[in-house]
């Protein structure tokens, strides 16, 4: 299987309209991110079925904490930090904190073009925030803490999925016992927060396309990318995350692109290429096709 990095892409994709279709409700973001978390970690859990049981484990419990974990931690950074600064360096820090966890406990070293197509593409990423001219007031310490820690979170799920995956373990139900874990958790915030902005039909529309696109969809597809694809190198392909929302927001909401976003723009997309071309030489990084032959 050699479309594992499209797969991740179009994740990537699906994620990077969740901004712009949850302009469409009037809820807390908080309350939102529950929401959408409950319904797509739900139907990731029905997606996986019978094999949900066999594929429990504790490393995918504690990634199912660390998925509720992160999308409290970036609420809570962006908060402060106001949304483009949070995003991007919870984001950005995600590949950067994926690759090093990758090499600490499966001993895959970074290869030289992903550390190269990494941080070229973190660059990008900061020129699209320096082009947004965000206020330098709201890069607060706390925030700027707490959007680290959940790239930090985000890279642990994520490694942990890849390891499931790579020892043999279906992608859906990896994707469903840590998903649906986390609906679990994030369950009493949801009835906490309250439901009754869901009773606007607008308002259910765009949480429905966030819990079963942008989250129950891209992460099945994310999990058939890490199939064949090194979690470092997938989570540098999951910055076109960024690249989308900023497109989609010139495009549907009539913003405006400084030059230096313009750059930071092609700069993401070429790093993007060059992480996405397998390396001659490396498929010795891919997961093993033998345990990947007898999945779906």
């Amino acid at each position: 299987m050699r479309n594992g990095p499209l797969a991740v892409v179009g994740a990537s994709v699906l994620w990077g309209t969740a901004g712009t279709a949850g302009l469409l409700v009037s809820a807390d973001s908080v309350a939102l991110a529950a929401a959408r978390l409950v319904i797509g970690g739900a139907a990731l859990a029905l997606v996986a079925g019978a094999g949900l049981g066999k594929a429990v484990r504790p490393g995918l419990l504690l990634g199912a904490v660390a998925v509720a974990a992160y999308q409290l931690c970036f609420f809570a950074a962006v908060s402060r930090t106001g949304v483009a600064i949070g995003t991007v360096v919870a984001i950005g820090s995600g590949p950067v904190f994926t690759g090093l966890l990758s090499w600490v406990l499966h001993g895959r070293r970074p290869t030289r073009r992903w550390s190269a197509a990494t941080a070229a593409a973190i660059c990008g990423c900061a020129a699209l925030i320096v082009g947004g001219g965000a206020e330098a007031g709201a890069q607060v310490v706390s925030g700027i803490a707490l959007a680290l820690l959940g790239g930090l979170l985000y890279a642990f799920y994520a490694v942990m999925a890849a390891r499931a995956i790579g020892q043999g373990g279906q992608s859906n139900a990896v994707m469903g016992v840590m998903f649906g874990g986390a609906a679990l958790i994030m369950l009493p915030v949801l009835a906490v927060s309250g439901v009754a902005w869901m009773g606007e039909p607008r308002a259910l529309l765009a949480v429905l396309y966030l819990g079963l696109g942008t989250t129950a969809l891209s992460y099945f597809l994310y999990g058939r990318g890490l199939r064949t694809t090194p979690v470092a190198t997938a989570a540098t392909l999951s910055l076109a995350e960024p690249a989308v929302a900023a497109l989609l927001g010139l495009v549907v909401l009539g913003e405006r692109l400084a030059p230096v976003s313009i750059a930071g723009l092609v700069l993401l997309g070429l790093s993007l290429v060059a992480v996405a071309v397998p390396e001659r030489g490396r498929e010795r990084e891919r997961m093993p096709e033998r345990e990947l032959e007898s999945q779906p």
